[in-house]
């Protein structure tokens, strides 16, 4: 079994986009993704048009895709630095345990040394056991005492008329 992590492109929007709906569907919310084969265009622009600011990595296990990762630097104020942003990271059913999570994970560790980051952060679910017990095996702290807001869809808009 060899494991190996290639920079994602654009032929890879669709395989991609497929991890992104069984991510969705683990996560208990197929119900709420709103990219689907027809936004394959907006996926793509998204992750390589001349605008990006996201970077994705695909993960294969003997040339088959396994698993995928998308990210965007952040910045901290505290730290006049940017962050690495892990916004998903998802491996295949069928390659749980190979080792592509931390691969993956060391991957976007290196990236954010190599790019001078002060720190790599990313969320998980509460009830996402093995994950956090991953994350918490590679070092990885949770930060309890924060706690993250979200406005979208209406709400965003409505707020943003004012």
């Amino acid at each position: 079994m060899t494991l190996s992590i290639r920079q994602a492109m654009r032929a890879d929007v669709p395989v991609i986009l497929n991890f992104i709906r069984e991510l969705a569907v683990y996560e208990k919310a197929g119900h709420e993704v709103e990219a689907t084969e027809a936004t394959e265009a907006s996926l793509e622009e998204a992750l390589f048009g001349p605008d990006s600011v996201t970077k994705a990595a695909i993960c294969e296990r003997d040339g088959v895709a396994a698993g995928f990762a998308c990210w965007f630097l952040s910045f901290s104020t505290w730290q006049a630095r940017n962050g690495l942003y892990l916004e998903d990271l998802y491996v295949t059913t069928e390659h749980r345990g190979s080792g592509a999570g931390k691969a993956l994970l060391r991957h976007l560790a290196k990236i954010a040394i190599d790019t001078g980051c002060g720190r790599f952060e990313w969320s998980v679910l509460d009830w996402n056991e093995p994950a956090i017990r991953i994350y918490e095996a590679i070092g990885a702290e949770p930060m309890s005492e924060w706690t993250r807001y979200r406005l979208s869809g209406q709400a965003l808009a409505t707020f943003a008329a004012g």
